[in-house]
Formats: structure tokens, C-alpha cells, sequence
């Protein structure tokens, strides 16, 4: 092999390989069946032509077969009249339409025998481009696919690189920095605006009264006991002397000054009983 031929067959080879690389399948693909497509439009023009040549020799098959039988009815006329040379020339023009009217019958037959397998070919055609777009839907599908599994593979080696893990941590932490700020401040302004405080207050009033509001539905139900019954009122006396009895003797009350509000209190109960009396009549 020569240096040329040599050349020319590396060059071809590296064309070959381009176009390959180069080549889209789901566009291939599609060329494909277009290219099938004008394909079965000309084999249909074709079979419509053949078609038609078989119609045409039909007719004229049975145009020569009527000639035939007009110049036998012409020679039998012929006869009827008594020339017999007359009726010759007619039965040898009739020959003449028989054996045209013969060969237009047996090319009309080879003809009707090609359209019926060129018909039968082009129904195998239909049936192969139908084929081949089904098979078109289903190799882009999986074109498809693969191409979204590729990405995905790619996203996920992506994923893998350390860099954006930790990108991810960086902005964590300083996510949780400004959060951080964020409460400090919000904390600070509380603590001097009192907010604090009253916050607490108001926590302090709303579980009161959910506490309470809680023993009254127990009680309610027979999970608590009861409230237990107020106690009757002391005298006014004895709540005001109490106090004297449990002092010690430093007390600042002197003893005259306890036995006059004892004989005060005395005659204002005096007083309510005198009252009760008259609204008792």
C-alpha cells in the first residue's frame, strides 16, 4: 500500500470517527424515518403508475377483442351480401385484432401479476416505517434517559467534592452567628426597656389562672377534694385581742388602752344585737 493510499485511509478513518462523535441519535433518528417516509411516497407513485399501466392494457385488451368481433359481424355481412373477397379481408383484419387483443390480454396479466407484488412490497415498506418510528419512540426514550441518568451521576460526583460540603458549614456557622447577634440584641433592648419584667408577670398571671382553672376541673370530675368550707368569723374582740396576747411585754399598747377598746368593742356589739332584736319584731 502506498504512502497515499495509506493517507487517504487514515484521513477517511478520522473523518468517519468525527462524524460519529458528532452524530445526535435522536436527530439520526428522526432523518431516518423522514428519509422512509419520501421513500414510500415514490414507491406509492410508482405502484399508482403500474397500476394504471395494468388498467390501460386492460382496456385495450378488450378494445382489440370488441375490434375483433366488429370485423367478424362486418365479413359475416359480407357473406349475407355474396362477396366473399369482401368477407376475406374482414377475417384477416379480425386475425389481426385477435392476436392484438392476445398479447394485450398476456401483457395485462404480467402486468396485474407485477402490481400485486409491488403492492404486497409496498405494504412491507408501510409496515417497516411503522416499525421503525415505534422503534424511533422507544431508542429517544432511552436516549433520554440516559442522558438524565448521566446528569444525575454528574450532579452527584459533583456532590462528592469536599469544597462544597464545607462552603456549606461556612454558611452554617455564619448563619448561627447572626442568629446569635440577633438574640443578643433582641435581650439587650428587653433589659432596658422593661419588657423583661412584665413578661414575667404576665407568665406569672396566665399559669395562676391555669392552675386554678385546672383544681376546679379536677374537683369538677372527682379527681380533687372538694373546697374545704369557709370558717365561721371570729369575734372582733377576740381578732383584736390576739394580737395583745402573743406580744411581749416591750409592747407600745399600754393596758388601759387595750381595756378601752375592748369596752368599745363590747358596746358595738351591743348595738348589732339591739338592732337584730327590733328587726327581728
Amino acid at each position: 500500500m502506498g504512502v497515499f493510499s495509506r493517507l487517504a485511509q487514515l484521513i477517511k478513518s478520522n473523518l468517519n470517527d468525527l462524524i460519529s462523535r458528532s452524530e445526535d441519535p435522536e436527530k439520526m433518528l428522526n432523518q431516518i424515518v423522514l428519509d422512509m417516509n419520501n421513500q414510500l411516497v415514490e414507491a406509492k407513485k410508482q405502484v399508482a403508475s403500474s397500476i394504471a399501466d395494468e388498467k390501460r392494457l386492460s382496456k385495450q385488451g378488450e378494445q382489440e377483442t370488441a375490434n375483433a368481433a366488429e370485423w367478424e359481424r362486418r365479413a359475416m355481412m359480407a357473406l349475407r351480401a355474396g362477396n366473399e373477397e369482401l368477407a376475406k379481408e374482414a377475417l384477416a383484419r379480425k386475425r389481426e385484432h385477435d392476436a392484438l387483443a392476445t398479447t394485450f390480454k398476456d401483457q395485462w396479466q404480467k402486468q396485474k401479476a407485477a402490481v400485486e407484488s409491488l403492492k404486497s412490497a409496498l405494504r412491507m415498506l408501510n409496515d417497516k416505517i411503522e416499525e421503525a418510528k415505534r422503534k424511533k419512540n422507544i431508542l429517544i426514550a432511552r436516549k433520554k434517559r440516559a442522558e438524565a441518568q448521566k446528569a444525575i451521576q454528574e450532579t452527584m460526583s459533583g456532590l462528592k467534592d469536599q469544597s462544597a460540603f464545607e462552603t456549606f458549614n461556612r454558611m452554617e456557622a455564619k448563619i448561627d452567628q447572626i442568629e446569635a447577634e440577633a438574640e443578643a440584641q433582641t435581650e439587650l433592648s428587653e433589659e432596658y426597656t422593661g419588657d423583661v419584667l412584665a413578661s414575667k408577670f404576665a407568665g406569672l398571671e396566665r399559669n395562676s389562672g391555669a392552675d386554678d382553672d385546672l383544681v376546679a376541673l379536677k374537683r369538677k370530675m372527682g379527681l380533687a377534694p372538694p373546697e374545704p368550707a369557709a370558717a365561721a368569723p371570729e369575734p372582733v374582740q377576740a381578732r383584736v385581742q390576739a394580737p395583745a396576747a402573743g406580744s411581749d411585754a416591750g409592747s407600745s399598747s399600754t393596758q388601759a388602752e387595750q381595756d378601752e377598746l375592748a369596752a368599745a368593742l363590747e358596746e358595738m356589739e351591743a348595738e348589732q344585737v339591739a338592732q337584730q332584736r327590733k328587726a327581728g319584731r
